[in-house]
C-alpha cells in the first residue's frame, strides 16, 4: 500500500511582496509524493487576527519573513494552538518546513519573547547615540538579552540590548508598567512609536503535530 501524502498548511507574510513570491516558489519546489505544502494564505505586512483565524480552521502554520506579530495577536495563536514561526533568512525557513514535514522541529533551540517595551520618546547622546525612552508594554527587558526594533509590524533591525536604564541607573531587568532608556548596540535609527521586542532562545525538543 502506497503512503498517504502529508500535507502541511502553511499561512505565508513577510514584508515586502517580493519576499512573498521567493517563499512561495520555493515551497512550491520542497516535496515529493510523499510530502508536500500547500499555501492556504499569503500577504504582505505584520502577522494579524486574521492569520491566525485563518490558521486555526485550516490547522496551518504561519510563517513569518522578516515581520512578527504583536503580543496580543501570539497570545491569540496561543490561546488557539497555531504556531508562528518567524524568519530573517529565507533559506532558515526552507529547512525548518522541511524539518516540519519530517515531523521535527530544527533548530533545537526555541525563540521565547519575554516583553514589549514602547519608544515614547528619542534622546541623542554625543557620547552614546541615540537612547530610547520607553514604557514596558508587557513582560520585561532585560540588558544583555537579544531583541528587535518592531516599526508597523515590520522588523527594521535584530540585535543587542547595549544598557538598560531606569531614570538615572543601570537596571538589569525593567518590569511591566515602568519607564526606561534602552540603547540598541550599534543602532541609532530608532523612532518615537517604534516597539522593542525583547527575546532569548531556550532548548526545546518538540514535534508538529
Amino acid at each position: 500500500m502506497g503512503q498517504e501524502q502529508k500535507v502541511l498548511n502553511i499561512v505565508i507574510k513577510a514584508d515586502v511582496q517580493g519576499s512573498v513570491d521567493v517563499l512561495q516558489s520555493s515551497f512550491a519546489k520542497i516535496g515529493n509524493e510523499e510530502v508536500s505544502i500547500n499555501v492556504v494564505h499569503s500577504g504582505v505586512g505584520g502577522i494579524n487576527e486574521s492569520d491566525v483565524l485563518l490558521a486555526e480552521a485550516s490547522d496551518a502554520v504561519i510563517i513569518g519573513f522578516q515581520v512578527t506579530a504583536n503580543a496580543k495577536v501570539k497570545k491569540m495563536a496561543e490561546n488557539a494552538n497555531v504556531e508562528i514561526r518567524t524568519y530573517r533568512i529565507i533559506y532558515e525557513a526552507l529547512d525548518d518546513v522541511r524539518s516540519a514535514l519530517e515531523g521535527m522541529l530544527t533548530p533545537e533551540t526555541r525563540e521565547v519573547v519575554i516583553g514589549h517595551a514602547e519608544v515614547r520618546e528619542v534622546f541623542r547622546s554625543s557620547s552614546l547615540g541615540s537612547i530610547a525612552g520607553c514604557y514596558q508594554m508587557d513582560g520585561v527587558t532585560e540588558r544583555g538579552a537579544m531583541a528587535r526594533l518592531v516599526r508597523d509590524g515590520v522588523i527594521v533591525h535584530e540585535g543587542n540590548i547595549q544598557s538598560l536604564r531606569r531614570h538615572k541607573d543601570d537596571a538589569r531587568s525593567i518590569a511591566t508598567g515602568f519607564e526606561c532608556g534602552i540603547k540598541l548596540e550599534r543602532y541609532e535609527d530608532i523612532r518615537a512609536g517604534d516597539v522593542i521586542e525583547c527575546y532569548k532562545h531556550e532548548s526545546i525538543a518538540k514535534t508538529l503535530g
